[in-house]
């Protein structure tokens, strides 16, 4: 709160007593004396409503209102008469919802603030409180960030996914420092308010590259209150999803059911309140197979009774073939919340939340049958213990802790060890992944989701804050440490068998599915085709863990140089502790380490090791233009620093976990000098993952600049750019023995056969490699306008727009800090090509949303969505010998290699609708009955899910083979083509936004409908 006390002819009053007292909460209260110059700053309010007094020598006192709201600086003018009057500033609005944001005239941080009013009238799929936040300027929309939080949605930011943003909620620390992202979800319901900060924070924010969100939670006051309500969703309200459900067969069965109740009061009046929700979601999603996905089915379940199903010995005679897969999902997500006065000095509050749920068959999806799903189980505990406590009239600590835990399990429905893998999987009827049946697989052969994680996370905080005449000083320490960061991914040994031609194929021929299965044997048929693959990973150790600590401490003042220049400056340091120490050992322990060393490759010369230096200026100026401050502007600049890596460098922290094995170094006792084909670990068509030395924190420079303007206590706009510079991005080289990869060692005649070809040399003799390394950069420039106003007392709207731009360096998807993005070459890794729009980049946004009152009651709120195409890359089978990891090379076209995310897939366009009707009882209670409806105009959006591997599409599989597509087949049989003039040619659907999660996400959905009726009192 930032305040000016003011006689009736504009003169300042100094030395005006000023107090800040809590509605409902009587006891929590704050004074101050406003300075020589007549202002007074009191900071450190939790949000709410507030009652302000000012009281000064000849004059009458001045009582009034005010809501404070979170992660804003409310400034207010006091104007002293002979009758008690108080007056906010003309550019000062009561913050009742969205569409009415103030005017900040002391930060120059680019945020919007969300009101538990918003979260309670704005439709919201899923009830995924997140979702609103995509109405602050510089966010999108995007799927959930990793299957085993399918149901936490991630926000955008920066031209990011979101995961490298920075959460909290009640002051503790909610970021998963495993994939990023939310660590635990909430309930709607349990939220008072959050922020959403996409550039240019204070000092007080770190371990972040771009945006952070600042969650405070509802608490109980002297006045009893709370809310239930009810949503349900049934198949019937829902439209049909083509892609996944075509006609002619039956709708697919749907029905969801959130059940909610909150209540807070009084313990002991004026001392000891409390609050408590909790929320219950019942759903009964559902596959429903399309006849296509049937009939290939029903040819594999022939052939699995003929006994030709054996891979490695483990011989399927039957394979069920349902018409529907049910994926039924239970959640339980609760608060609890205790604020104790225990003093005019001393206020405490103690907050506890779980979330809970348990989904049967997830990732089971259109050409996957059941055997590949799994059963979900996430369990998330939190507390938070915070203390506020006046030294004095000018100064103020913060203490936080805070506790969280995270058990994740994932069972596999099937463990036959193999998968089977055939070209209609992976077409525009599914984005599923791989395989059709067996063990689900999906990303790799042994897949890089895991099946258990484990996070406990505990973390001390405290911030003091002075006020001293036009200075507001602030500085703090955060200390967090994870003695438990650990998980596992499926470790049993796995094979995956990709098949040239579907089943219904194989069927007409069984002795050809016999001849491509013979693969997987030691004596391949020489009539497989050649478009059949077979991989085995062998059985390794797939645990990995770590104990890390955090340490954040910063300093910062904003100083009112006059009435109207306010300066924000001051500074931050991150450090980590054993970001690189997994299971207590250290890269130098990574057996792939070990065999470059023995093998004389001199790829790497040490270990990495924590980065002392990420010291994160900041400055933000604003200035108020004209006495009344009905213009604002503002710029700033800082970096801002985030180590999140660990998702990315699992097999790296898995590796060290297996043992040396014989002969790692030439002249060991038995081994051949200098090596042995049965030397170094890993070498007989081996690999390994380490991270290489020379890490350095990933950051970001912002730059932002901007201009407020409010025509009128109704309207404002404004207008911001932002500009951000990555730099010590992840990035993954995979090197090739034979093409990337050699040793000195081996060579035709020297430690191989004489008449041994030098590629198989190297090839029999050294591991191929992947090394992560932080050396990417990327950029993002945006521009966003804001505009918000009350039309009348009958509507009011907020609108946004932002044209941006978001490019960084990668092979086959570029992401901004959030992933690891690969190189095409490791001997060239930043190529022309190279360097494109990352994944979530798009060039135009806009949103609106407003609230009308029409007669008869009635309320409608909206929420609108428009973006243009989000980026694609087109793949290949084929690699380009020896520049990658020879699975998904890019494309070439025509005899033209494609470029990084060179294609763009469809705009993204969603209407949602809110319509309701209020009833009140008395002066307390309420009944309001309502039905939301979700793309309301039924829009497919793909979003960027199409099939990018062209040897998925209708081409001529001889021209896949041979590495160049130029035609595209007219037929079945592909006995006639036409050629390809346009990569738009191309473009094939392969699913909506967020279907490779499975049902129940919260965008890209079809139509849907849901009714409710909400009670408060």
């Amino acid at each position: 709160m930032l305040g000016t006390v003011e006689d009736q002819t504009g003169a300042r009053v100094p030395n005006a007593s000023v107090t800040m007292q809590a509605a409902g909460s009587p006891s929590a209260q704050r004074d101050t004396t406003s300075d020589g110059v007549g202002q007074f700053r009191i900071d450190d309010l939790l949000p709410g409503i507030y009652h302000l007094s000012v009281k000064a020598k000849g004059f009458a006192d001045a009582i009034s209102d005010v809501t404070v709201v979170v992660s804003t600086v409310k400034e207010v003018t006091v104007v002293l008469r002979l009758a008690p009057v108080l007056e906010e500033g003309p550019n000062v609005f009561a913050p009742a919802s969205i569409a009415t944001q103030p005017i900040d005239t002391t930060s120059a941080v680019h945020q919007t603030t969300v009101s538990s009013e918003d979260l309670e009238t704005i439709p919201l799929a899923a009830r995924s409180f997140a979702n609103i936040a995509y109405l602050a300027p510089g966010t999108e929309p995007v799927e959930p960030s990793d299957p085993t939080k399918a149901r936490i949605t991630a926000v955008s930011t920066g031209g990011s996914s979101g995961l490298n943003n920075e959460l909290s909620v009640d002051g503790g620390d909610n970021s998963d420092d495993y994939i990023g992202g939310f660590l635990q979800n909430f309930s709607p319901d349990a939220v008072q308010e959050f922020a959403v900060r996409t550039a240019g924070e204070d000092a007080d924010t770190g371990r972040t590259t771009a945006a952070s969100v600042v969650i405070t939670t509802r608490r109980g006051t002297n006045e009893w209150h709370g809310d239930g309500a009810i949503f349900d969703r049934q198949a019937e309200l829902n439209a049909r999803f083509p892609i996944e459900n075509p006609p002619p067969n039956p709708k697919q069965p749907f029905s969801r059911q959130n059940y909610l109740g909150a209540v807070g009061g009084p313990i002991v009046r004026d001392k000891v309140w409390f609050f408590s929700s909790l929320e219950y979601v019942h759903e009964n999603a559902s596959i429903a197979y399309s006849p296509a996905s049937q009939t290939q089915f029903n040819a594999l379940a022939a052939l699995a009774q003929m006994g030709l199903v054996d891979v490695n010995g483990t011989q399927v005679s039957s394979i069920p073939t349902p018409n529907i897969v049910t994926v039924p999902f239970r959640d339980y997500l609760a608060t609890t919340r205790f604020d104790w006065a225990e003093s005019a000095r001393s206020q405490w509050f103690l907050r506890a939340a779980i979330d809970n749920y348990l989904t049967h068959n997830a990732l089971v999806e259109q050409a996957a049958l059941p055997s590949t799903g799994v059963e979900q189980h996430n369990s998330y505990i939190n507390m938070v213990a915070s203390n506020l406590f006046l030294f004095g009239p000018t100064w103020v600590g913060s203490f936080v802790f805070d506790a969280s835990a995270l058990h994740l399990t994932a069972g596999r429905n099937s463990d036959l060890g193999f998968a089977l893998a055939f070209p209609f999987t992976a077409t525009s009827a599914t984005i599923s992944g791989f395989e059709t049946f067996g063990d689900n697989q999906f990303i790799t052969p042994i897949t890089a989701f895991p099946v258990l994680r484990n996070q406990e996370k505990y973390q001390l905080r405290y911030d003091v804050t002075h006020t001293t005449g036009a200075h507001s000083i602030r500085f703090g320490v955060n200390f967090m440490h994870e003695p438990v960061l650990s998980g596992a991914l499926p470790s049993n040994q796995e094979t995956i068998v990709t098949f040239a031609e579907d089943p219904t194929g194989y069927l007409a021929d069984p002795a050809q599915f016999s001849a491509d299965l013979s693969l997987c044997t030691a004596n391949p048929s020489p009539n497989a085709n050649p478009g059949s693959t077979c991989a085995t990973t062998p059985a390794g150790n797939g645990s990995f863990g770590q104990n890390i600590q955090r340490l954040g401490l910063y300093a910062e003042d904003s100083w009112r140089v006059t009435p109207r220049l306010t300066l924000n400056y001051g500074f931050r340091y991150d450090r980590s502790f054993g970001l690189f120490i997994a299971s207590g050992q250290s890269q130098f322990d990574n057996p792939a380490y070990l065999t470059l060393k023995a093998l004389q490759i001199p790829l790497l010369n040490g270990a990495p090791h924590d980065f002392t230096g990420a010291v994160g200026p900041r400055l933000g100026i604003v200035y108020g233009v004209g006495k009344s401050e009905n213009t604002v502007i503002r710029a700033g600049t800082g970096i801002y620093s985030n180590d999140l890596a660990q998702n990315g460098w699992v097999p790296a922290l898995q590796a060290v976990n297996t043992p040396p094995g014989p002969c790692v170094n030439p002249g060991d006792p038995g081994c051949l000098p200098p090596a042995s084909s049965t030397g170094p670990i890993g070498t007989v068509a081996g690999s390994g993952a380490i991270i290489a030395p020379g890490y350095k924190t990933p950051y970001a420079m912002h730059v932002t600049g901007g201009v407020q303007h409010a025509f009128n206590p109704n309207w404002l706009i404004s207008a911001d750019y932002t500009y951000e510079k990555g730099n010590h991005g992840f990035t993954r080289y995979q090197y090739q023995a034979g093409f990337t990869l050699n040793s000195p060692l081996f060579s035709p005649g020297n430690g191989c056969p004489a008449l041994e070809d030098a590629i198989d040399c190297q090839r029999d003799n050294v591991p191929n490699v992947t090394v992560y390394r932080s050396d990417n950069r990327s950029a993002y420039n945006a521009l966003m306008i804001h505009l918000q106003g009350n039309v009348s007392r009958r509507f009011s709207l907020v609108t946004n727009y932002t044209v941006s731009r978001a490019n960084t360096w990668g092979c086959i998807l570029g992401e901004l800090f959030d992933y690891v993005d690969g190189v095409c070459n490791p001997l060239k890794p930043f190529g022309p090509g190279d360097y494109g729009p990352s994944g979530e980049d798009v060039t135009h946004r806009f949103v609106f949303a407003g609230t009308f009152h029409v007669p008869g009651g009635f309320e409608l709120t909206t929420l609108m969505q428009a973006e243009s195409a989000r980026p694609i890359t087109l793949t290949t089978t084929t690699p380009v010998t020896g520049l990658g990891d020879g699975v998904d090379d890019r494309a070439v076209v025509n005899g033209v290699p494609t470029t990084l995310d060179e294609l763009r897939g469809t705009p993204y366009i969603q209407m949602d609708l809110r319509v309701s009707r209020p009833f009140r009882f008395g002066d307390r209670w309420s009944v309001v009955p309502f039905v939301e409806f979700f793309n309301l105009f039924d829009r497919n959006n793909p979003g960027a899910n199409y099939v990018t591997n062209v040897g998925a599409l209708p081409v001529p599989p001889a021209e896949v083979a041979a590495g160049n597509i130029t035609d595209l087949c007219t037929n079945a049989a592909c006995t006639t083509t036409t050629p390809i003039t346009s990569l738009n040619q191309l473009r094939v659907p392969g699913g909506a936004l967020g279907d490779f999660f499975g049902p129940g996400t919260t965008v890209g959905i079809p139509f849907a409908a849901q009714i409710g009726a909400r009670v408060t009192f």
